[in-house]
């Protein structure tokens, strides 16, 4: 059958047609759309950010040696205060991992207990709800609607802010084991302390927000790594190992007494800061004058 002129014009015309459409087609096979995407392309879990897998999350506290009661000596509470504005405890106020943050955390997920702050001997335990109160408060402002311009009374809910927690309270008891012939200490309690505000905004005191027994922190804290300002960070150190190798600075605001007084309060001024110092010297001349040479 003889091919045509109007024929071969109809089959160039149908070619053209396929490969246009081919050209338009194709790139919409090369963008994957969002139904294309599955749960299975997203990973399970991100990846990790260092060269090995570090070891902390597995590692226990160190086990206090035992003590017999006939082997102390002697012994004294002491109170201390840190204050992380210092430099040397700086690590207390690491921003991606602040020190109150991982004691609040472990407090309300019940991993460990807190205390209330009315006395500092692990008496009354308060509930995770509790807690949960005193690290939130509630206020009542007004607020005019921009429309009529009333005024309407509005209730806030302000949650606390990791960085406005400053200062610590730590609770101590130095004594000396007479079988190994060494001042030792071990950290009993520890307590963030929180400014208290008047109605204006102005400072009036701080208070401790509660007490947690150091022992039971300890299974927390030595987990938790401290940031490495020296540099190396294939020598990672724990809360745990700062407290138990006394990496940090403070200073004494109360020892054990009859009255339960502290410093300040028969005290004042440089007379404070000596008396402090006093303290301090006292607890290593202790040590000294029990060794006869």
């Amino acid at each position: 059958m003889p091919i045509t002129l109007h024929t071969m014009k109809h089959v160039w015309m149908l070619m053209i047609s396929c490969l246009s459409l081919s050209c338009f087609t194709v790139p919409a096979f090369a963008q994957p759309t969002k139904d294309m995407l599955t749960e299975a392309s997203i990973p399970s879990s991100p990846p990790l950010d260092d060269i090995v897998q570090s070891s902390l999350r597995s590692k226990p506290p160190l086990a206090y040696s035992h003590i017999r009661e006939a082997d102390v000596l002697w012994k004294k509470r002491i109170w201390r205060v840190i204050d992380i504005r210092e430099k040397r405890n700086l690590p207390f106020a690491y921003p991606e991992r602040p020190f109150f943050q991982i004691l609040l955390e472990a407090a309300l997920n019940g991993e460990i207990t807190a205390y209330s702050t009315e006395d500092d001997k692990f008496s009354n335990p308060l509930t995770m709800e509790e807690v949960a109160a005193k690290t939130s408060h509630t206020d009542t402002t007004v607020i005019i609607d921009p429309v009529d311009f009333s005024e309407k009374l509005t209730v806030v809910h302000n949650e606390i802010n990791y960085e406005d927690i400053k200062r610590f309270r730590i609770k101590e008891m130095w004594y000396f084991d007479e079988e190994r012939s060494q001042m030792k200490v071990r950290i009993l309690g520890i307590a963030p302390l929180r400014d208290v505000e008047d109605d204006n905004g102005n400072w009036k005191y701080e208070s401790p927000m509660f007490w947690l027994y150091y022992p039971e922190c300890r299974k927390i804290l030595a987990h938790e790594q401290v940031f490495n300002f020296a540099g190396n960070l294939a020598a990672p150190t724990t809360w745990d190992d700062l407290f138990e190798m006394r990496l940090f600075s403070s200073y004494i605001y109360k020892e054990s007494n009859m009255n339960n007084d502290r410093l300040k309060d028969y005290l004042s001024g440089l007379d404070l800061l000596l008396e402090a110092d006093k303290i301090k010297s006292e607890l290593f001349d202790f040590e000294h004058d029990v060794w006869s040479y």
